[in-house]
């Protein structure tokens, strides 16, 4: 099995992104955001997840994280996984989501022959972790994360874009507490 895309250093800086399945863009509606920004939150508080930088685009979420104490990155990730999951489930069925009927069926698809999956299953498997070794490669990620909105076409500056860090790193402040990486 390949090493390539693992956390084999639990001390280090990763740089991860977390995908909807089949790249849909799930993440369209402010209600659904705002569970992964209150999520993210919950792990910085409660379970030592570091955010240096993030970007949540429409299909996908980026993260350049570590974290302080236990648990490791891997299962602070599973269980915001499992955890957001549950509750953008929740969240469909009591929006006005006019695409609600499309993604259930669609997630509950995804999820049909997974036995740990009960029902609906949002984000693929993996969190696709580059272990960032070097502050060339921190710069390079973080500039890739926060440039990726302005690369989509949805904002023409990266410190616009909300569900981002991009603002903490222009000298504002954000949604989410940034520990900087300069």
């Amino acid at each position: 099995m390949s090493e390539k895309y693992k956390f084999l250093n639990p001390d280090a800086i990763y740089s991860t992104t977390s995908t909807i399945v089949d790249w849909i863009d799930l993440f369209t509606r402010k209600e659904y955001c705002e569970i992964v920004a209150d999520s993210l939150r919950y792990c910085q508080r409660h379970k030592g997840l570091v955010i240096h930088a993030w970007c949540l685009m429409p299909s996908h979420l980026h993260l350049i994280v570590s974290r302080s104490g236990k648990p490791l990155l891997p299962e602070i990730l599973r269980d915001f996984k499992s955890y957001t999951n549950e509750k953008l489930i929740g969240c469909m069925s009591h929006i006005n989501e006019s695409r609600k009927d499309w993604l259930l069926r669609h997630f509950s698809e995804a999820a049909k022959d997974i036995k740990r999956v009960a029902h609906y299953k949002i984000w693929q498997d993996g969190n696709h972790p580059i272990e960032l070794s070097t502050n060339e490669m921190i710069e390079q990620r973080i500039h890739y994360t926060h440039f990726n909105p302005v690369e989509a076409g949805i904002v023409s500056e990266p410190e616009y874009y909300i569900w981002s860090s991009a603002i903490d790193y222009a000298g504002g402040k954000g949604l989410l507490t940034v520990e900087h990486l300069d």
